[in-house]
């Protein structure tokens, strides 16, 4: 049985308007011109999620040379992802999917919540990759580095 999977790779990514734990709203429109990386996690204060999140904060220069803007997404309220943001003091933006529009848009959808994965979007707001983990691992920030350039 096959697993919806949402919008693949080379197709033109879903729009995303969400609140975010900063304050404010992040569209992926305002982004437009620029490679924007969408990391979709299961839960804020979790434990692979708490060493996901703060992998990038360690690896953040790497991230900041690339200049694509990197976006944490799961269905946690705003006030969870402003918590969990200055507790590990989290450079990147946490959006709150909390009806799970965009988790669904994405194919990030599961029994539980939301899955473990990365979509890599392009200048012009194609989507040139896609990846699902298993939620007891996570990305590696290489392999989603080495997607980010290969944007360039």
């Amino acid at each position: 049985m096959s697993i919806p999977t949402g919008f693949e790779v080379g197709q033109r990514a879903p729009e995303i308007d969400l609140p975010e734990g900063r304050g404010g709203r992040w569209r992926l429109g305002d982004a437009r011109g620029r490679v924007v990386v969408l990391l979709f996690y299961p839960g804020d204060e979790t434990p692979v999620c708490t060493k996901q999140l703060c992998s990038v904060r360690d690896n953040w220069e790497r991230y900041q040379q690339t200049g694509a803007e990197v976006v944490g997404i799961n269905s946690d309220s705003v006030e969870k992802h402003r918590r969990f943001a200055e507790r590990y003091d989290l450079p990147l933006p946490l959006l709150a999917d909390a009806d799970g529009r965009v988790i669904r848009a994405y194919g990030m959808k599961n029994l539980l919540g939301t899955r473990r994965g990365v979509v890599v979007i392009d200048r012009d707001g194609v989507i040139r990759y896609r990846k699902v983990v298993l939620p007891v691992f996570r990305p590696s920030d290489d392999d989603v580095l080495t997607a980010i350039n290969e944007c360039q």
